[in-house]
């Protein structure tokens, strides 16, 4: 690294000191990703060429089968590929790059869930206002808004992160670049200003996390008072996915920071298995249940 106080490259963490567990590495995220790209594939071909499927539910899958694509081809092909060419660097230009694209996608994430969960709201606690309150206006302009906010955000973290002078060295402990472990290289007094707005995004995540509680809470509510046992089974399996992963996320995040959350180890296990889930409900829509859950053996 130059006396320069920005950096040419960043040295990511690396997995493994040894060859062999090195090229273990490479396999397990290639095996992480090839099912990513299978199971989210699966579900964009479906819901864009199945009429049946042009419902705001499946919309807003669509949305989040993109943003999982996004958010694991933003970080796990760099870490194949260091894994394999025995290498841990980035180039700045790289790693601002990948902050960009991973806080847009991991940001979008977040307004996704919450819509979802206010989209299961309507249905299940307001079914006769449920196609006038969704109509298909009014999911483009959600999903629309979701995307436009989260890109401002992300050009203004991006910018403000990269723009602090790093003192305190180059390496990140980390295998991919975020925002706080290069908040920690910078100059003590520099990051305050990032600092607070990591704490904003803070805060709009547990605003997102109460709405959601909330939403679930009038749903549960809703789905017990059904005298109906296959109306609540439909219910609760329409619901029970979505809620899984927000499950996950918050768990996740409890344990880590908002970055790092859709990226950390055993949510990049799970992306497969709710890929998976989403290709399952979208086959049995087509009626084609035996076939996905071959797919999801």
């Amino acid at each position: 690294m130059s006396n320069s106080s920005f950096p040419t490259e960043f040295l990511l963490l690396a997995f493994a000191d040894t060859r062999e567990l090195q090229l273990l590495h490479f396999g397990i995220f290639l095996g992480i990703y090839l099912a990513a790209l299978l199971g989210n594939g699966l579900i964009l071909t479906a819901v864009a060429c199945n009429h049946r499927l042009h419902t705001p539910m499946y919309f807003f899958l669509l949305n989040l089968a993109l943003i999982d694509l996004g958010t694991i081809t933003t970080t796990v092909p760099k870490a194949m590929a260091n894994s394999l060419w025995d290498t841990r660097t980035i180039s700045y230009a790289g790693c601002a790059t990948q902050v960009f694209i991973f806080t847009v996608f991991i940001t979008a994430e977040f307004y996704l869930l919450t819509i979802m969960a206010y989209d299961r709201y309507v249905a299940i606690c307001k079914p006769l206002h449920y196609r006038t309150i969704m109509d298909s206006s009014t999911c483009v302009i959600m999903a629309a808004a979701a995307w436009g906010i989260t890109f401002v955000y992300a050009v203004l973290h991006t910018a403000n992160t990269f723009s602090l002078p790093v003192c305190q060295g180059n390496a990140l402990d980390q295998f991919f670049c975020e925002i706080p472990q290069i908040l920690k290289l910078s100059c003590s007094d520099a990051y305050l200003r990032e600092a607070g707005l990591l704490m904003l995004s803070v805060l709009i995540a547990f605003g997102c996390f109460v709405f959601l509680v909330l939403s679930y809470v009038q749903i549960f509510r809703a789905v017990l008072r059904m005298r109906s046992e296959q109306g609540r089974h439909k219910a609760f399996s329409t619901c029970l996915p979505h809620l899984a992963v927000v499950s996950l996320l918050s768990e996740s995040f409890n344990k880590r920071n908002v970055p790092t959350v859709t990226c950390s180890p055993e949510i990049l296990l799970l992306r497969p298995l709710w890929s998976c889930r989403g290709t399952w409900l979208c086959a049995e829509v087509e009626g084609k249940r035996v076939l996905a859950q071959q797919l999801c053996l």
